[in-house]
């Protein structure tokens, strides 16, 4: 069950001549059947008219879409059967909710009791069913948001697209809607594309997610594939937080990874080769992307520490941020867990000096772009 979507060097151009700009820019990629597809990135980058491409109801310039193998790509929307969830969830005020989830089927002349059947099914679905005669203004935005989701599934697309439907949520809200949505979406086997710019609700529900900047994409993966082992620059800032250290490598007597830094030496990923299979060369500084939580405050004296000085913490309830100057590199950030509790090791105060581990395991080397 599911759809495959395959994209081959799609292009979008608006405007001509002087104001011609390309949002998408020959862009290529294989959605597969049954799966949580998420386009993110920043504003501006291309996922929504790359989605709005998908939907049909933009023309690519140039390139190329199909569902299972079939070209799609100057087919009009109503023949490619897609189902649509907007921002704005587009509910018909004067229509009951069952009225709103059966539209789409009155469109396609579906008769009772099918129609009446499939409208229960959605409802049930999404958890709706008790609502079923109420008017969209008597239902607050997290139900609305999944009436927009039932209406869409109903007709049972071919492909499901969403188009940040959880941003106009508060934040409890978002975080409770996220496991619905993809419970929903995982049950039903339909391959989904959902456009966000919210990496939280990428790393949360995604199968697999392109990270887009300037019409192209930057990197393709799981979650976990991209927050653990960016390639870049960008895709190490954009997905969460992290500390960006230029270092010299060192490659010691038994070839072990080490990088050098002005408060000393630490641990690190084996050293980069050049196109001649060779380690990367002493005078060259790698780019080095290390996450707050791979990052430990020690005790005076342990080893693989390096010496800095807090310069402020900044307490989140479960965890605590502390901000730490290392000579030789931008000040770090490093995420505490269950900070000052009992099994906290070392409790600083701003001013104090302390002692830092890099965890060797969660350093990534990554190109600087």
């Amino acid at each position: 069950m599911g759809t495959q979507i395959t994209i081959e060097n799609l292009v979008k151009v608006f405007g001509s001549g002087f104001n011609a700009a390309t949002a998408v820019d020959q862009l290529s990629l294989t959605i597969e059947p049954g799966e949580l597809f998420f386009l993110l990135g920043p504003s501006g980058c291309g996922k929504t008219t790359l989605l709005r491409m998908i939907a049909g109801f933009i023309d690519p310039t140039s390139g190329s879409i199909a569902f299972d193998g079939k070209d799609v790509t100057h087919e009009a929307p109503n023949k490619r059967n897609t189902g649509m969830v907007f921002q704005s969830y587009a509910l018909w005020p004067h229509m009951t909710v069952a009225q709103n989830v059966a539209f789409g089927l009155n469109v396609r002349k579906v008769q009772n009791p099918e129609k009446d059947s499939r409208v229960l099914e959605a409802l049930q679905a999404v958890q709706m069913e008790d609502y079923a005669e109420r008017k969209p203004t008597q239902l607050s935005g997290g139900q609305q948001q999944r009436v927009a989701l039932a209406r869409a599934l109903v007709i049972k697309p071919a492909v499901l697209l969403l188009d940040e439907p959880l941003s106009n949520l508060d934040a409890k809200l978002r975080n409770d809607l996220r496991h619905q949505i993809r419970d929903v979406c995982k049950a039903s086997g339909i391959t989904t594309v959902y456009v966000t710019h919210d990496q939280k609700e990428a790393l949360s529900m995604a199968d697999r997610v392109a990270l887009l900047r300037d019409g192209q994409i930057m990197q393709i993966g799981s979650p976990r594939e991209l927050y653990r082992a960016p390639e870049s620059r960008f895709v190490a800032e954009f997905l969460g937080e992290t500390n960006l250290v230029n270092a010299q490598p060192i490659i010691s007597a038994n070839n072990t990874p080490h990088y050098q830094i002005e408060a000393g030496q630490f641990a690190g990923p084996s050293l980069a080769m050049d196109d001649e299979g060779e380690p990367i060369t002493k005078d060259e500084q790698p780019l080095l992307s290390i996450r707050p939580e791979a990052i430990r405050l020690r005790k005076q004296g342990e080893p693989n520490t390096l010496p800095g000085k807090l310069l402020e913490t900044t307490y989140l309830g479960e965890t605590a941020q502390h901000l730490v100057e290392i000579k030789g590199c931008p000040p770090v950030k490093i995420a505490e867990m269950n900070p000052f509790g009992s099994t906290s090791a070392v409790h600083p105060e701003p001013g104090d000096a302390v002692w830092v581990e890099f965890l060797a395991g969660d350093i990534v080397q990554i190109a600087d772009q």
